[in-house]
């Protein structure tokens, strides 16, 4: 097994200029109206980039009415069932965008054709070029189509991943998966919250009322997809286990909305207030799902001061322990039913306040400046334009790239 990457920077070079003006492109398919984390952290990164000299480029697929001065859209083809998310089906085009744009760095934050666009763009540019491994892919695959669909999406993996300069991961969970395809060249990195924006003090009684829910009722929230991963239906028969007038409030989309006599299931919501007062309005935060590979809407409810009962499973299972709430060992409904039924013999003043103060840890102005830091890290070894003082893929790139 390969030795997990530790929680210390990449040394930094002398020269480096911390406080240079520098570009980075982003470009990621997982950008859509109804998108989850990935959006989440590309907003809070270039939100942050403003107060900096940094420039930031978003290379998203979309349509010409979705471009910007900081979006650039390529063409892809709507996805059948994923509310709004389109895949591009071919190269060519995004890495044309990355070349016009020449940024000094690029991070690819999805694995298909837009990561390869990114390699080559890179290659051209002669520039580091970054992954950000936001989902497990063989997971997914095997979801799809069991263990062979399995093997060949760690197959594909182990071809792309080493194309690139370094691969952050969010988790330590992740890590490992990553370094048992082979890659070497991993950070761990992990993800944020805004705890302006989740708050304890967003808790509203009208949140509760537009939901015609009785005063006394014990609200459970999860936010996120409706999908078969999330496995919903441990949450609905927990619920029913209990039987004691709490209600479970989902917000989300996707194909596999969850139903139950004590279930309210809710649409996708857009507006970030809404959906701060919506976590911080709630008892518990409940989630299910056993291959997160960070945990980021955990941490939203957490940073709300709103204890929080999860898998102990994925990289929810770094996130949560029994200050905030409990991590259940079994992805069970009477695991959950047996930890809600804990949770509510505890103080809950101190839970919120444990709660608040975890995820106070991980608010963005702390998380992102971090990874400003590996940036530059890896523009700090690219100090002259010869190609063979570029990181180790980047030189073979360039040759490759000489070769065609």
């Amino acid at each position: 097994m390969r030795k997990l990457p530790t929680d210390h920077y990449p040394p930094r070079r002398i020269d480096d200029a911390t406080n240079a003006s520098f570009h980075l492109a982003d470009v990621t398919m997982f950008w859509a109206a109804e998108s989850g984390g990935v959006k989440r952290y590309l907003r809070a990164k270039h939100d942050f980039l403003r107060s900096t000299q940094w420039r930031h480029t978003l290379v998203v697929p979309g349509t010409a009415d979705d471009a910007t001065n900081e979006i650039a859209v390529v063409p892809g083809v709507p996805l059948p069932l994923s509310h709004g998310y389109r895949i591009p089906l071919r190269t060519g085009p995004a890495m044309r965008a990355l070349c016009a744009l020449s940024p000094d760095l690029i991070e690819a934050g999805d694995p298909y054709r837009l990561s390869w666009a990114a390699v080559h763009a890179g290659a051209q540019l002669q520039v580091p070029v970054a992954a950000f491994y936001h989902s497990d892919l063989p997971a997914f695959f095997r979801r799809l189509g069991g263990p062979p669909a399995e093997l060949a999406a760690a197959a594909y993996a182990r071809k792309l991943y080493p194309h690139f300069d370094t691969v952050f991961v969010p988790s330590r969970y992740i890590a490992q998966k990553v370094a048992d395809l082979g890659v070497q060249r991993i950070e761990l990195q992990p993800l944020g919250v805004d705890t302006r924006l989740f708050h304890p003090a967003r808790r509203s009684l009208r949140w509760r009322e537009q939901l015609d829910l009785p005063r006394d009722a014990r609200v459970l929230l999860y936010v996120g997809r409706y999908a078969p991963e999330k496995n919903l239906h441990v949450l609905c028969d927990a619920v029913d286990k209990l039987d004691d007038g709490s209600v479970l409030v989902t917000i989300g989309s996707g194909p596999t909305p969850p139903r139950g006599k004590h279930v309210r299931a809710l649409a996708y919501e857009g507006d970030t207030q809404h959906l701060a007062a919506a976590m911080a309005s709630a008892d518990a935060f409940v989630h299910a799902g056993d291959q997160e590979t960070f945990g980021l809407v955990a941490l939203e409810a957490m940073a709300s001061g709103v204890p929080v009962v999860t898998c102990a499973a994925g990289g929810l299972s770094e996130l949560v322990n029994e200050r905030v709430g409990y991590a259940v060992p079994r992805c069970r409904a009477d695991d959950f039913a047996q930890a809600l039924q804990a949770l509510r013999q505890r103080d809950p003043v101190a839970l919120a306040h444990a709660a608040r103060r975890h995820a106070m840890q991980y608010d963005w102005q702390a998380i992102l400046p971090q990874l400003l830091q590996r940036y530059r890290a890896l523009l700090g070894r690219q100090t002259s334009a010869a190609a063979e003082t570029l990181p180790q893929p980047a030189r073979e790139r360039v040759r490759a790239s000489r070769g065609r």
